[in-house]
Order: structure tokens, then C-alpha cells, then sequence
């Protein structure tokens, strides 16, 4: 089965992306997968508060994937596999991708125009050519429109 492997926060870019890969699994009967990254914490509390604070961030991260995913089964139909890692995003991105097979595609939003695309974007679309699977950027404001092709 052809995944589609999506890469989500809280951002318009990231529902754009999920939008977009939903209705490329529709339309060959695939799978999507949802990641959800937490950024590894740059400070160093005491243990309790530090594990404290990590757990939170998890916690945050797994509320949003599955609220994307149940937004995703009502729209499309589709009950997306949902996981959240912890730590730097292009490494897990490539781990990911290395022992998933079955990902037919990245697909990752990108900023609006006035915006830098994201430290996601930029790296994967700087290292396109070593990936395993296709590339999709998608724009944040990005809408497909259903055409008539009868018409």
C-alpha cells in the first residue's frame, strides 16, 4: 500500500500538506501517515521539572496529530497511522523514510510567500535527489479544486 508519509504542527502549512496527501491516498487507495515532531528542549532544568516539561511537549504534540487525524477521517474517509518522536526533525525525517518502504512520499508544508520556508522544507528540498521517495511541497494556501473533466 502506497503511504504518504505528512509531517504536521499547528501550522496552515502543515493542514495544507495533510489535505493534500489525504486526497493522493484516496485516489490510490493508500495509507497516510502522520509525524509529529517535538523539538528536543535546549535548556537544562532539574530532572523532575526537565521531564516534566518534555512530557507536556509530547503531550501537546499527540493532542494536535490526532485532531488532525480525526479531521482527516471525517474529510476524506481516511484513519491515518499517527507518531511522535522526540529530537531533531531532518534526523528522524531520514530514519523514518530509511526503514519505511512502503512511504511513497514526503510531503511537507511550506510557508507563505513572506515567510522562510522552514527548516524542513529546506533541508529535504537541498537533499531531493538522495530521498527514497518523491517530494511534495506543498503551499500553505494551497486548495485543489474538483474539476468536471466531463465537461
Amino acid at each position: 500500500m502506497r503511504t504518504f508519509l505528512v509531517i504536521t504542527d499547528e501550522t496552515e502549512e502543515a493542514r495544507s500538506a495533510l489535505r493534500f496527501a489525504a486526497r493522493r491516498a484516496v485516489q490510490v487507495e493508500g495509507a497516510v501517515h502522520i509525524l509529529a515532531l517535538v523539538q528536543q528542549q535546549n535548556f537544562n532544568a532539574f530532572g523532575a521539572v526537565q521531564a516534566t516539561i518534555e512530557q507536556e511537549a509530547r503531550d501537546r504534540a499527540e493532542m494536535l496529530a490526532h485532531g488532525v487525524a480525526g479531521n482527516l477521517l471525517a474529510e476524506s474517509g481516511i484513519m491515518p497511522t499517527i507518531s511522535v518522536k522526540t529530537g531533531d526533525g531532518d534526523r528522524i525525517v531520514s530514519e523514518y523514510l530509511g526503514s519505511h518502504p512502503e512511504v511513497a512520499a514526503l510531503v511537507l508544508g511550506a510557508a507563505k510567500a513572506k515567510n522562510t520556508p522552514g527548516p524542513l522544507v529546506t533541508h529535504f528540498a537541498a537533499h531531493a535527489g538522495e530521498l527514497p521517495c518523491p517530494l511534495y511541497i506543498i503551499p500553505a494556501d494551497y486548495d485543489e479544486i474538483e474539476v468536471d473533466h466531463e465537461a
